[in-house]
């Protein structure tokens, strides 16, 4: 495409080619060819695009120091920039700065897309910031960009956060929705609920809940495994735990992480829970996942 003259480059072309320069090439080949474009190139979609790749690969220092001098630029900026941090964060573990991105997003008059909105939620729930969250649904019931149809999702969000369980009404299960195959946008997310479950020791509001995203049939995250094992872990469902590394080693989407891995190790005896976490050292040494390989468990 390059190389004919007459044809023209869009911004989006020059963002496809920086994503995929960094899953061939590398993240630095990448930043040589953003660098090199010129400054009409330099746009708000490869900028994110750049900000994608460090996302992607957890340069959380790199994706910080991008995301300010697009800040400090004058591009119109989108929801998905401000996504893509925030998808950083909850991957490295430093939820509480997601709420910091929402304030900037608003401050910047930015609509929040569903991903943000996800992102938010997520955060919150990890933080167990409930009084929080339910102010993020009472906003989502007064955004404009959601129609009537996202009115029985947030009631039934709500359900969750104040009584830990789903009404027994068949048309408004979670597990029947996911079944006739919601798309991924179509749900706040999987991950809060699960959390909240955990911490009622509600192991068959779990299993259904996670039964429900197998089901759905899409791409899972490596936050999705990790949310899903702590959680069974935390109730001491060991098998469950095995279970659930066995589909993760054998997923085609999402390479299983032995780093993540280890920060679940380390959450658990940082807080006391020794036994929990020398259960699933255990657990991983079984499955030929020994973290003592892992440089940064070390």
């Amino acid at each position: 495409m390059v190389s004919h003259n007459d044809l023209e480059l869009s911004d989006s072309d020059y963002a496809v080619r920086i994503v995929l320069m960094t899953k061939v090439f590398g993240i630095d080949a990448a930043e040589r060819y953003f660098e090199g474009l010129p400054l009409t190139a330099k746009t708000n979609e490869t900028y994110t695009a750049l900000l994608h790749s460090y996302a992607r690969e957890n340069l959380t220092e790199k994706a910080e120091n991008l995301y300010e001098r697009i800040k400090g630029s004058n591009l119109s900026l989108s929801a998905l920039t401000y996504n893509e941090i925030m998808t950083l964060y909850m991957s490295v573990g430093q939820v509480e700065k997601v709420s910091v991105v929402v304030e900037d997003l608003k401050r910047h008059k930015v609509e929040p897309d569903i991903f943000t909105y996800n992102l938010w939620i997520s955060s919150c729930a990890a933080t167990l910031k409930i009084d929080q969250l339910r102010q993020i649904l009472v906003e989502m019931r007064h955004d404009p960009g959601f129609g009537e149809g996202w009115e029985r999702y947030i009631n039934l969000t709500n359900i969750y956060v104040s009584v830990g369980h789903l009404v027994n009404a068949e048309s408004n299960t979670l597990v029947v929705e996911a079944e006739k195959g919601i798309t991924q946008k179509e749900w706040i997310t999987y991950d809060f609920l699960i959390i909240l479950h955990a911490g009622l020791g509600n192991k068959e509001r779990i299993d259904q809940i996670w039964k429900s995203l197998i089901m759905t049939g899409q791409k899972m995250t490596s936050r999705n495994y990790i949310c899903i094992l702590s959680s069974y872990l935390m109730l001491g469902q060991l098998k469950e735990v095995g279970e659930v590394i066995d589909r993760w080693k054998q997923s085609t989407t999402t390479e299983f992480s032995i780093t993540a891995c280890s920060r679940v190790l380390h959450a658990f005896t940082d807080i006391g829970l020794t036994e929990k976490a020398h259960n699933f050292k255990t657990i991983l040494i079984q499955k030929n996942c020994d973290p003592s390989n892992s440089l940064e468990y070390n």
